[in-house]
């Protein structure tokens, strides 16, 4: 037996619990980890408290999680590339709020020796996304890119990769975060009333590509920057869909090997930074989930298992 999160009703992270469950098995295909390290993302509280159950319901009990690092301990059938013992990173199948979890063994890379355990944990969900969205818009060297909620999970991963590759990034945040953000390579601008004229303050010709990772209502302003549709992007605000604009669905994309490795080098070289805010044993659980929907963070959570 081990330990695995697990609730059997829709509600605040205090209907969490920490039970016993049957050890797992790697199929065709698959590895089981060991987990060192899971990210908490936004996206898990919204499972647990039922937001997203009319798209993805689910069979309860269920666990939350899929941003994972362990290490190897069981390789199924088929498997070539990770053997028993091997340090790895990605995305799980199974709840990774656990002390164990089975992977695709195609949706893992092997994490470097110098990379934390707390950052290699953090790195799939947010950071595969912000790839995603970035190949979707096709920004290139040169052209500037303007994201919403910058400070946040995706919009840092976006921030730092857009950078990376020559691209000018402008940022809303709130005054807060402005100094983070300068220290990522972007211009900070203050979201809200006005914004139209603060960015074309420092864009006077517009931008050529929009990421909306806020939901805040920033859709008009984004055309009227972005000169049309074609290249605005959003994550959250789906009822915008029929403006024309692109709405991002992460599990019709692919490429999140590729993501984590290009990741994985900026980070080795120093080009790429995931803050930590804080850690918490499995235990505590239910605090990390309550600080998530708070919002109030500089930085990203992880469960530590074991």
């Amino acid at each position: 037996m081990s330990l695995a999160v697990q609730f059997s009703e829709y509600g605040n992270p205090d209907v969490l619990r920490v039970v016993d469950v049957p050890p797992l098995t790697a199929g065709p295909g698959q590895v089981r980890l060991a987990v060192r390290a899971a990210g908490v993302n936004p996206f898990d509280w919204k499972v647990l408290r039922g937001y997203m159950s009319q798209v993805m319901p689910l069979d309860l009990p269920a666990g939350l999680g899929s941003d994972v690092a362990g290490v190897v301990d069981q390789v199924g059938e088929g498997v070539t590339g990770f053997s028993v013992g091997d340090e790895v990173l990605g995305s799980s199948l199974t709840p990774s709020y656990a002390q164990a979890a089975l992977a695709d063994a195609t949706a893992l890379v092997a994490k470097p020796a110098s990379v934390p355990w707390e950052v290699a944990g953090s790195l799939a969900g947010a950071g595969i996304t912000a790839w995603q969205v970035l190949r979707k818009l096709q920004v290139a060297k040169g052209e500037t890119l303007l994201i919403h909620a910058a400070a946040g999970g995706v919009g840092t991963f976006a921030v730092q990769l857009a950078v990376a590759r020559g691209v000018r990034v402008i940022g809303t945040a709130s005054e807060r975060n402005h100094e983070q953000l300068r220290a990522l390579g972007a211009e900070p601008v203050t979201y809200g009333e006005g914004l139209v004229e603060r960015v074309r303050a420092v864009a006077p010709q517009g931008v050529d590509a929009v990421l909306d990772a806020s939901g805040r209502g920033e859709i008009p302003d984004s055309l009227e920057l972005a000169g049309g549709p074609a290249r605005v992007l959003t994550l959250v605000a789906f009822d915008a869909a029929d403006t024309g604009i692109q709405v991002h669905r992460a599990e019709q994309e692919g490429g999140g090997a590729e993501a984590l490795r290009e990741i994985l080098a900026l980070t080795l070289d120093g080009r790429l930074r995931v803050p930590v805010w804080r850690t918490f044993p499995l235990a505590e659980v239910a605090a990390a989930l309550e600080v998530s929907q708070s919002g109030h963070l500089s930085g990203k959570l992880v469960l530590l298992p074991s």
